[in-house]
């Protein structure tokens, strides 16, 4: 079974910008949503967003197409420090085509190497995408 799976590379340029993205110097909150491009096997850049917050972000998503996105999103904290984690979340929603559910789980774990990310969440429906999921999901990393 796991022969068939495939595994998509990453866009070098989408790699570059990536990067680039995550040292940024910007406070605000950003995001680079990605897709698959199926006849190339190749994981690249769908498009991005400046300032944005987790319910608009939301609104650009896809409903039945799964997408990734890496997320710079402003967390307070309760005791008032400010810091900025890159959240990567797989919004892989109820209702996708099988074969493309796939083609994504099956990438996603190299996306997550070559990006080099450690807060890695999952969606099956982009309604769930909201500031109180994120800041739920983001307070196990205190």
């Amino acid at each position: 079974m796991s022969e068939s799976l495939v595994v998509c590379d990453v866009d070098e340029d989408l790699v570059k910008k990536l990067r680039e993205f995550r040292f940024r110097k910007e406070t605000n909150n950003a995001a680079i949503v990605m897709k698959i491009d199926k006849d190339k096997q190749l994981v690249i850049l769908d498009e991005e967003h400046e300032d944005i917050s987790p319910d608009d972000l939301k609104d650009e998503l896809p409903e039945r197409q799964p997408r990734f996105i890496v997320y710079s999103y402003k967390y307070q904290h309760d005791d008032g420090r400010v810091s900025y984690p890159l959240c990567f979340i797989f919004s892989s929603p109820v209702g996708c085509r099988p074969e493309q559910q796939m083609m994504y789980a099956g990438s996603k774990n190299k996306l997550v190497q070559t990006v080099e990310l450690t807060k890695v969440f999952e969606i099956r429906n982009t309604e769930d995408l909201t500031e109180e999921w994120l800041r739920e999901k983001l307070g196990f990393f205190r």
